[in-house]
């Protein structure tokens, strides 16, 4: 990778290990951030599976303090959450070899770990965080079969680490999964970067997955749909003084790292040839980006349909978005 030392240097300034080391550490250890009540799945907007139900159950077991935050923020992500881990674990029975997973960034890892527990040695997984109080949570229901926590940032995860890790080293050929769940955004809006360093984990014919919060085109549509989520489904988890502390502490700097969906079009573009948008709640939205076609598509096909209510989706298709961007610049 090009202009590796610059990249690295330019994480290590990235707010998420600078100026909010704070907010991560005492939401991940619950000593502040936590609703009051813990999020739950509307199991209505998912299919009746037992299956799925299984995996359900256990992710809601395996829940640490800061995913309790994180659920109880974004409109419907913990169903988004389970779609995806549901379409992960029947994807990896058509895999003759153990399915690879890692999850960058996700806290304690529920997902990962509830899949390698859930697939009885199908699924290997690999999460990372920089805060030490979410491998205790990861850790708080005893060492789990097949998954691993590597505790620290997700640049500083690289190739040489996996190799002289002796737990890790089996992630050294690569993953079938990437993950990266609201983590770059965290660090800086260089998402071609970002992705190239990340992508050089991910094996030949892998698929990455992205979950962002993006800037939309008009500035006056992300106000409106931060407001829908603030008062539609915050509220019933959060007091308001909270929501606002929040936004004060945390969402101004992380809004300077969010990218438009058409910047991501773009960086995507640059290393995957097929990507499609799976899931949209307001500002956030979940992509699938992969060099293989027929892999991409297998997973596609595993997903349930997106257990949202309609109201808070307003993107359906990355090519759209970016379609739809380009027009607003020419009307300028």
């Amino acid at each position: 990778m090009r202009g590796l030392d610059d990249f690295l240097a330019e994480c290590d300034r990235g707010p998420r290990i600078n100026e909010l080391t704070g907010f991560f550490a005492a939401t991940a250890a619950g000593r502040s951030g936590m609703p009051i009540r813990k999020p739950s799945v509307d199991a209505r907007l998912l299919p009746s599976d037992d299956l799925l139900r299984g995996l359900v159950g256990l992710h809601a077991a395996r829940q640490g303090f800061f995913d309790q935050h994180y659920h109880s923020s974004i409109p419907y992500r913990l169903e988004e959450e389970c779609r995806m881990a549901y379409a992960i674990l029947k994807y990896a029975r058509y895999c003759q070899a153990p399915l690879s997973l890692y999850s960058l960034g996700t806290a304690e890892g529920t997902m990962a770990r509830t899949l390698s527990e859930l697939s009885g040695g199908k699924i290997h997984s690999l999460s990372c965080s920089p805060n030490a109080e979410n491998y205790k949570c990861f850790m708080a229901y005893g060492e789990p079969r097949d998954a691993h926590f590597f505790v620290g940032p997700f640049h500083r995860l690289t190739k040489g680490v996996l190799s002289s890790d002796a737990e890790l080293a089996k992630f050294g050929s690569g993953f079938d999964f990437i993950l990266e769940d609201t983590t770059f955004q965290m660090y800086s809006p260089n998402r071609a970067k970002q992705i190239e360093f990340v992508t050089q984990h991910l094996k030949e014919g892998g698929i990455f997955v992205f979950v962002e919060k993006f800037r939309a085109v008009d500035e006056n549509d992300y106000a409106r749909r931060e407001w829908q989520k603030d008062f539609g489904f915050k509220a019933r988890y959060f007091p308001q003084e909270e929501i606002e502390k929040k936004k004060t502490d945390v969402l101004k700097t992380m809004f300077n790292n969010e990218v438009t969906l058409e910047e991501m079009f773009h960086a995507t573009g640059t290393h995957f040839n097929h990507c499609v948008m799976t899931w949209n709640s307001g500002n956030f939205c979940s992509l699938a980006a992969s060099n293989n076609r027929e892999n991409l598509n297998l997973y596609l096909s595993q997903m349930a349909g997106p257990a949202i209510p309609n109201e808070y989706v307003y993107e359906t298709s990355l090519y759209q978005a970016n379609t739809d961007y380009a027009a607003a610049l020419q009307q300028k």
